[in-house]
């Protein structure tokens, strides 16, 4: 019999007849995955209301600050607000519990889902448990849609390890994998049956799992030290899965420079204030997201993730071309830093903020990765503690009420410091 994937030649032609994802080597073939479904457009709109919603990964905070902070930084145009919901051990069916009194309550507009971890309880492919979870994933969707709010259902990650802390646990990581798998695909059937968008976490970390192993040992870890809640490389690949659902295709700005007239243009959030002899005067509206440089071996670190997950070209494109440079090479200075660069690579482009990772912008991003940070933390307060308290079982409305004042106080603090960003880019021949 053949391998599904080899099927899929043959059904090009043929309606209905589903699609399987291209499977590279390095991953097994017992791994069968459906393709995954493209975001039409843009997704994300103007003033929208995101809520990210999950289980521990969720509430570990770290996608959905690299989600936030990308999106009210390199996306500002959008003026997209972001609240996370993250709730550890939590089950697709314990959301639907809660989803009322702790997230459509704030009237969200958007959400993404990624449950599906605890779902499977930690045993191989059960049809059982697998139906539940298709019920339970279907009647999230269907309420976020009655709220009149458009959904991104996201798969579960990978896992690289049997979880010690639960006991009932059986089989081994690759049976727990398959399993895990068996969801992804759910997800899809329930993507496309209630016409709502899907967010492929697990496929990209499957494949990228292998890979890290493969060059940089097994202690490379891209589900994390426990096999389950992944360190910052796993993350920054489930922040990618997520920003491509929401079809954000990355283009940051676009600076063009003619060496020979001294004129300079830009768009997409960019502006030139002043350009005479190669030196342009620069106006970023929309900021890069800005790292600091680490060790890419390492799976603890977001320059890690920003490289398996492709994310520079992907979704962090501030692209410089430059025209006219009549010398082999040419510098280019934008603020403190400087490169060279070929005339034939400048005349193709370059992405600055793959170039200049630490650049006049990353200040500002780090305000703004702060001030969400502290945004999140107290969300995750709010709801777990407050919207719990004895308080709240007396009177949970006053409680709503009373802590949205230092919700609205955090909130602010962060619109205060999305702001404008005044650069130098400097470009000359090199003789």
């Amino acid at each position: 019999m053949r391998h599904p994937c080899a099927l899929l030649i043959l059904c090009l032609g043929l309606v209905g007849c589903q699609q399987y994802q291209a499977r590279p080597d390095i991953v097994p073939a017992e791994y069968v995955g459906l393709l995954a479904p493209k975001p039409a457009g843009v997704v994300l709109q103007k003033d929208d209301r995101l809520a990210i919603c999950g289980d521990s990964i969720t509430e570990q905070k770290m996608y959905s600050r690299l989600m936030e902070a990308y999106i009210v930084a390199a996306r500002s145009d959008l003026h997209v607000t972001v609240r996370q919901y993250g709730w550890s051990g939590e089950q697709a069916g314990g959301f639907l519990k809660r989803i009322d009194n702790d997230v459509l309550r704030f009237k969200p507009t958007i959400a993404t889902t990624c449950y599906g971890m605890n779902d499977f309880r930690y045993v191989p492919k059960d049809d059982a448990i697998a139906a539940t979870y298709r019920q339970n994933q279907t009647a999230v969707v269907r309420k976020f849609k009655e709220a009149g709010a458009r959904v991104i259902l996201g798969s579960s990650g990978t896992i690289h390890s049997v979880p010690p802390w639960v006991k009932s646990a059986k089989g081994t990581w690759q049976d727990l994998n398959l399993a895990l798998l068996n969801f992804r695909n759910i997800n899809i059937e329930v993507a496309q049956a209630e016409e709502v968008g899907f967010a492929d976490v697990y496929w990209p970390m499957l494949v990228k799992g292998h890979e890290a192993r493969a060059k940089h040992g097994e202690g490379f870890k891209l589900e994390g030290n426990d096999g389950v809640h992944p360190g910052w490389a796993g993350h920054v690949m489930m922040a990618t899965a997520y920003l491509e659902a929401l079809g954000l295709t990355g283009d940051i700005g676009q600076i063009d420079v003619d060496l020979a007239t001294g004129k300079a243009t830009a768009r997409y959030g960019q502006r030139v204030m002043k350009s005479e002899g190669g030196v342009v005067s620069l106006r970023s509206f929309r900021l890069p997201f800005s790292f600091e440089p680490g060790d890419v071996s390492k799976d603890n670190t977001i320059a890690a993730g920003v490289a398996l997950a492709d994310f520079q070209k992907k979704l962090n494109r501030l692209n410089l071309k430059v025209a006219g440079v009549k010398t082999a090479k040419a510098k280019v200075t934008w603020g403190e830093a400087s490169k060279e660069f070929a005339a034939e690579q400048l005349a193709k482009g370059i992405n600055l903020a793959a170039e200049f990772p630490q650049n006049p912008t990353s200040p500002a991003f780090a305000k703004i990765w702060q001030a969400v940070g502290d945004k999140q933390a107290y969300e995750t307060k709010q709801i777990k503690t407050l919207f719990r308290s004895p308080e709240a079982k007396k009177d949970m409305e006053a409680v709503v009420k009373s802590s949205q004042v230092e919700f609205d106080r955090l909130a602010a603090a962060l619109k205060a410091v999305i702001k404008p960003v005044d650069s130098t880019l400097k470009v000359e021949e090199v003789r």
